[in-house]
């Protein structure tokens, strides 16, 4: 073999593959939608970059040996890293719409029946030729339904690491379109006068309430389900830096430099896991379209749980707020009061639909450990 072969052989364009080729066209695409269109831009743009990187051909920056396939041992194989942005979630969020109106959590709490019916949805699929889902990963891919995406990534990387690039892909893509997603539904299943209801003003939440708060959710989650204690535990955790009044630098270390730093290793070892040949594969449709039922039905049962506070309520209840059961925080209980004001210019529901969208936080680290506990091995 001459120089000019070695030096032939030794170039990417000699060992490209066009599953290669096509999963950098998709990493470039993440990074599109990211910039242009302004699509989860904190993960989408490190995830599209990881997948650029790790399916460069010979460079083998993703593999076992590279540096994201080292990242990714270290902190989503184990689940760091899912951990310590719940815990930066935990330190970025008030629960003190929560607090005052505590009732919210059965909005949070039935925005999660989508991740139940879709877990039955993909255990039916296998029926479909080319569709083998074990339990394990039919869990894996309902937990998309909740929209939080360090819980996906946490429950994947415990029950279906091979699935954890399309399952991170699709929750985040998910979480980035629920402006558009969320409203049709939120409007054909209420009527113009539901959505025009004004809610009264939330009581004021006392600083020992706020503190009390996380060591409440602390102790009733070590008693009745042990398995979501991890995420439940650093969720908790950071919020009681905010509340505690005596760590600020701590929560703002946790609210910035730890999250932020944790965001930009976590995008990229997830975006190593879109190689052509786990990403290239009929389970790959399977899961977008199931995440996607699992987020609709989601959203629908919030609302409709909405819709029996109404009635139960006698009307003081607007229904538009179980949308926001789902836990893409804040952006959910912004799409609630965009909705509500086109009904009415003068109705803010956004600090109204925070309660169940931070029950929803929780209830989605319920329903990973509730699925953790009964599928893991």
């Amino acid at each position: 073999m001459d120089a000019i072969d070695k030096l032939w052989i030794s170039m990417g364009i000699a060992n490209m593959e066009w599953g290669q080729g096509l999963m950098m066209a998709i990493g470039c695409l993440l990074i599109y939608l990211a910039i242009a269109k302004k699509f989860e831009p904190l993960l989408l743009v490190p995830i599209g970059f990881g997948a650029l990187l790790s399916n460069i051909p010979i460079a083998g920056i993703g593999g076992p040996d590279g540096m994201i396939g080292q990242i990714y041992h270290v902190g989503v194989e184990t689940g760091v890293f899912p951990l310590l942005i719940f815990m930066g979630v935990g330190a970025l969020t008030d629960f003190g719409a929560l607090i005052a109106r505590p009732s919210t959590l059965l909005l949070g709490a039935a925005a999660q029946f989508g991740i139940f019916a879709t877990l039955i949805g993909a255990v039916a699929l296998n029926y479909l030729p080319g569709f083998d889902f074990t339990l394990q990963e039919a869990a894996s891919i309902a937990i998309i339904g909740g929209a939080d995406g360090p819980t996906a990534i946490f429950l994947a990387s415990r029950l279906a690491p091979d699935m954890l690039g399309a399952i991170a892909v699709a929750a985040y893509s998910y979480m980035a379109l629920v402006p558009i997603i969320q409203p049709p539904i939120m409007r054909a299943l209420t009527t113009k006068q539901e959505r025009a209801v004004v809610m009264q003003q939330l009581r004021p939440v006392s600083r020992l309430e706020r503190i009390l708060f996380p060591f409440v959710v602390l102790i009733l989650c070590a008693l009745l389900l042990p398995s979501a204690a991890p995420l439940i535990g650093m969720l908790t955790f950071g919020n009681l830096l905010r509340e505690a009044g005596v760590v600020e630098r701590l929560s703002r270390a946790a609210q910035n430099e730890i999250i932020n730093t944790v965001t930009i290793m976590l995008g990229l070892a997830v975006g190593s896991k879109l190689s052509a040949e786990k990403f290239l594969a009929v389970e790959t449709l399977g899961i977008l379209v199931l995440g996607a039922l699992a987020f609709c039905i989601g959203t629908a049962t919030g609302v409709i749980m909405g819709k029996i506070m109404y009635r139960v309520t006698g009307g003081k209840v607007n229904p538009l707020i179980g949308a926001a059961g789902v836990s893409a925080v804040p952006m959910a209980a912004r799409v609630v009061n965009k909705v509500g004001l086109e009904e009415d210019p003068h109705n803010f529901l956004v600090m109204h639909a925070m309660g169940p969208n931070v029950a929803g936080v929780i209830g989605s680290a319920v329903a990973a450990g509730i699925l953790l506990a009964l599928t893991g091995s």
